[in-house]
């Protein structure tokens, strides 16, 4: 019965995500990429001492909450889709993602991650593991309770997403990797904060996306495809020719400061702050 019931949940979510994303051809099939469920270990058992620290997690999420600016950026990240995902990072990787704007690391982006986003299908249904809100039978700060009771939260799409965007995009533009994985990380922290995820299925997501984004360069077609992006970042930028040829609407936010989370920089903000496509360090 429980066999029964992880195939059919298994091809549920796979056709959502086929239809989709049926325009867009794959790098590989999910049959030859990385099998989560051998790479990966279970999740905690809820009676673990790992158990505990996502407990301690869970807590410290909802503390995050009552920062508004922290909590509308974790609401911002639950959005599942690739223009919202992208527009996230615009900030640290220093330009906006579109098809219009950046064709070639757009096509780069939506392939990958249409062909590591069904990694995750297979372990989600096996372990049907329950989420946060769902064993405390608490409000999550999204409101999605209902679309995702009943779905298992290991490993975690978002964060599984979100990481590959960071890692891939951090090869587009190696100067700024650091504010992009800072990024990242902010994303997989979102999926804390709002009670869709424990901690520890945060932590095997990323994992999976190192696991994910590794596989990708075994795709002739995805190093082509990386080559261009990277080349079309330097021609927007400027960097091919020696010549900042860039538009103004085609960089983001120009002569404002940002932090790496995407927010206004105030005179008082420290750390890394993002102003003009550059990386300033504030103490």
């Amino acid at each position: 019965m429980k066999k029964f019931y992880v195939i059919a949940v298994a091809f549920v979510m796979a056709a959502m995500t086929l239809n989709a994303q049926e325009q867009i051809q794959p790098y590989f099939t999910v049959d030859q990429l990385p099998d989560l469920i051998k790479c990966l270990p279970a999740p905690p058992a809820f009676d673990s001492p790992e158990f505990a620290n996502d407990m301690m997690r869970y807590a410290w999420g909802k503390q995050q909450r009552l920062d508004q600016e922290r909590a509308e950026i974790a609401k911002r990240d639950a959005v599942w889709s690739y223009e919202a995902l992208l527009n996230e990072f615009a900030v640290p990787f220093g330009l906006q993602i579109s098809p219009e704007n950046t064709p070639e690391i757009w096509k780069l982006m939506v392939t990958s991650l249409t062909t590591t986003d069904a990694m995750r299908v297979a372990p989600k249904a096996f372990y049907h593991r329950q989420r946060p809100f769902e064993r405390y039978q608490d409000k999550m700060l999204t409101d999605e309770e209902a679309e995702l009771t009943g779905e298992g939260s290991y490993p975690s799409g978002h964060t599984m997403r979100g990481w590959t965007t960071a890692l891939l995009l951090a090869e587009v533009n190696p100067a700024a990797a650091d504010t992009i994985f800072a990024r990242g990380w902010m994303y997989g922290e979102s999926r804390v904060i709002v009670g869709a995820h424990w901690q520890s299925d945060v932590d095997a997501s990323r994992v999976a996306a190192s696991i994910a984004y590794g596989a990708l360069h075994g795709s002739a077609d995805f190093r082509e495809q990386m080559a261009k992006a990277q080349a079309e970042y330097l021609e927007k930028t400027g960097q091919a020719s020696g010549v900042n040829n860039v538009m103004p609407t085609e960089r983001v936010n120009t002569g404002i400061a940002y932090r790496v989370d995407g927010a206004c920089a105030t005179e008082d903000t420290r750390d890394i702050i993002i102003q003009d496509g550059r990386k300033i360090m504030r103490n």
